[in-house]
């Protein structure tokens, strides 16, 4: 079992950066794959970007690619996403969500726990 946590949403202006934490609790944390996922009004959610358990493997949807980093640090079974150059349209709820096994990690349907989002608006 894992219980996920995000923090560090807020509002920011164009052009600002923002980051968000995502602390688990429980153990094995570095055997899961961790993806953050975003829900803007009115839209799908939408994958944002994922971390391999040991750090050593991300991928990104291409909109925040160059703008983006996710990080984990799993002695602290903290993941982290730094959002940098941000645009009114990244204003999102936030989700950071984990997975254990196989299965598409682009694919919400795959994974097992999630928390319980950050909202995160950019102001023009």
């Amino acid at each position: 079992q894992v219980q996920l946590r995000e923090s560090g949403g807020g509002l920011v202006q164009a052009g600002g950066s923002l980051g968000l934490s995502c602390a688990a609790s429980g153990r094995a944390f570095s055997t899961y794959v961790t993806g953050w996922f975003r829900r803007a009004p009115g839209k799908e959610r939408e994958f944002v970007a994922v971390i391999s358990g040991s750090g050593g493997g991300t991928y990104y949807v291409d909109s925040v690619k160059g703008r983006f980093t996710i990080s984990r640090d799993n002695a602290k079974n903290t993941v982290y996403l730094q959002m940098n150059s941000l645009k009114p349209e990244d204003t999102a709820v936030y989700y950071c969500a984990a997975k254990y096994g196989v299965g598409r990690p682009t694919d919400a349907g795959n994974y097992d726990y999630w928390g319980q989002g950050t909202q995160v608006t950019v102001s023009s």
